[in-house]
């Protein structure tokens, strides 16, 4: 049972997102909160393993719940779910985001993506990767001395792959997938796939 906390100030939406979550096979909703501003309460009363998070709220917002959810328990997945594509993108993968998609996007992509973050993926909407890929078009130096395998993986990492998508991708085991990440996550100087994919991001380390 994946159990999911829910943080929206719209309440016709919040209502749709528990309906949606509580009908599907696996899915728990354990609370639902209009903003941030007691989310490490929430998370020591409710225990969700994923959280889905709107930005733009009152008192306190999802730009600084998503931090303020990563300083108290990392390893609790947040999934951003807005309608903003703009910097506000990078400065919640800066944070911490584990994902990052539209509420444009279909009910059944929110579902796929939470399962994905269980499965230790990053998924983002289609729109999302685009912009990602935009960001990467310039050339950089490869000032960390990664390696070519190593940087073909961080950008499937970053298109919101999960290990086993990569592993079937790169045609290697996801044991193999996991050692090289630890290698790029030593290199880059992270502690974890979100920090990662938003270094790669924010520093361009992906052509």
């Amino acid at each position: 049972m994946i159990n999911v906390s829910i943080y929206e100030d719209n309440q016709r939406l919040s209502d749709l997102l528990m309906l949606l979550l509580e009908n599907t096979e696996g899915f728990q909703v354990v609370g639902i909160h209009t903003d941030c501003t007691l989310v490490v309460n929430d998370m020591e009363k409710e225990v969700p393993d994923v959280i889905v998070m709107d930005i733009d709220m009152p008192n306190s917002n999802g730009i600084e719940g998503v931090l303020a959810v990563k300083k108290v328990k990392p390893a609790v997945k947040v999934l951003m779910h807005t309608v903003f594509n703009d910097e506000r993108l990078f400065e919640c993968l800066r944070h911490g985001a584990d994902g990052y998609i539209l509420k444009k996007d279909s009910s059944t992509m929110l579902v796929a993506a939470i399962r994905d973050l269980m499965n230790g993926g990053a998924p983002m909407s289609p729109e999302i990767a685009t912009l990602v890929l935009k960001a990467f078009r310039q050339p950089t130096t490869n000032e960390y001395h990664l390696t070519e395998r190593e940087k073909e993986i961080l950008e499937l990492l970053t298109h919101g792959n999960s290990y086993k998508m990569i592993a079937a991708e790169c045609f290697i085991s996801t044991d193999t997938v996991r050692r090289h990440l630890q290698n790029i996550y030593l290199k880059l100087q992270v502690q974890s796939a979100p920090e990662a994919v938003a270094k790669a991001l924010r520093e361009r380390l992906v052509k």
